[in-house]
């Protein structure tokens, strides 16, 4: 199914599908970093306020 793979084939649906699931993991590597990054930052931003008290 992979392009490296010996049972790939050059058609429009092993595009379309490929191209789908490729387009979803990118997205969910994007949203968890991006709620990873905010998180820590919230984090941070908590840990600065409670020190001030």
């Amino acid at each position: 199914m992979f392009p490296f793979a010996f049972e790939w084939v050059n058609d429009p649906v092993h595009f379309v599908f490929m191209g789908s699931v490729y387009t979803v993991l990118i997205l969910l590597v994007i949203i968890l970093h991006y709620c990873g990054i905010r998180g820590f930052l919230d984090w941070l931003c908590k840990k600065e306020d409670h020190n001030d008290h």
